[in-house]
């Protein structure tokens, strides 16, 4: 017989799978994106909510998964390929998200798999949401980012200020009293930022789209 924890952790590992958040899992199969969230697993008064048959197969769909993979994504004994932390850029932007260096703390985060091999500790990834960057990245895209690789002119960097706003742009040239960038979008235009003003600044070393 499955289980109701069953069916979720499977719904969890094929958005993995897919890098993806179960949130971006959902928006990619045509859904409210907060189908799959972990808030909708339960009604008000505390019974176990189970995920519809449409929504289940539109995942698959939408993944091009099928069901007999996804009976394995059910069996706590399959191994976890392995993955980086995985937040959406929205949700990034609260606090408790980072430590002071840049690396990933706190909860809420998902798991983005990587091809099997040597990972940097501190990698993670942003999923991108609306187009306020496109045409450089759109809706759903996901950035793999490095807060301990060095960084260039050129680079597009996620940029966390010292009152706690995070945002993605490219790095135009760094001195020790101002950094400079130029935005991302539609409109890009040339920003400054006192070094003081800054908590830290990350590389974005891969982008799938």
């Amino acid at each position: 017989m499955l289980t109701h924890e069953q069916i979720w952790t499977a719904i969890d590992r094929l958005a993995t799978r897919a890098g993806m958040s179960p949130s971006g899992l959902a928006r990619r199969a045509g859904l409210d994106p907060t189908t799959f969230n972990k808030s909708k697993r339960v009604t008000g008064d505390g019974r176990a909510r189970w995920p519809s048959t449409e929504s289940l197969a539109k995942a698959l769909g939408a993944t091009d998964t099928g069901l007999d993979t996804f009976v394995r994504l059910m069996d706590a004994t399959e191994p976890d390929t392995p993955a980086i932390p995985l937040i959406s850029l929205a949700r990034a932007t609260a606090a408790g998200h980072f430590d002071g260096n840049g690396h990933p703390a706190g909860d809420g985060w998902g798991r983005l798999p990587l091809p099997s091999g040597a990972i940097d500790p501190h990698l993670f990834a942003l999923e991108i949401s609306g187009d306020a960057l496109s045409p450089t990245y759109r809706d759903g895209d996901v950035v793999v980012v490095a807060p301990d690789a060095p960084i260039r002119p050129g680079d597009r960097v996620v940029v966390n200020t010292a009152d706690g706003r995070l945002a993605i742009h490219e790095l135009h040239r760094r001195s020790a009293r101002n950094i400079e960038f130029k935005s991302l979008g539609a409109h890009p235009h040339e920003l400054s930022l006192a070094a003081g003003d800054l908590a830290w600044i990350a590389r974005i070393v891969w982008v799938r789209q």
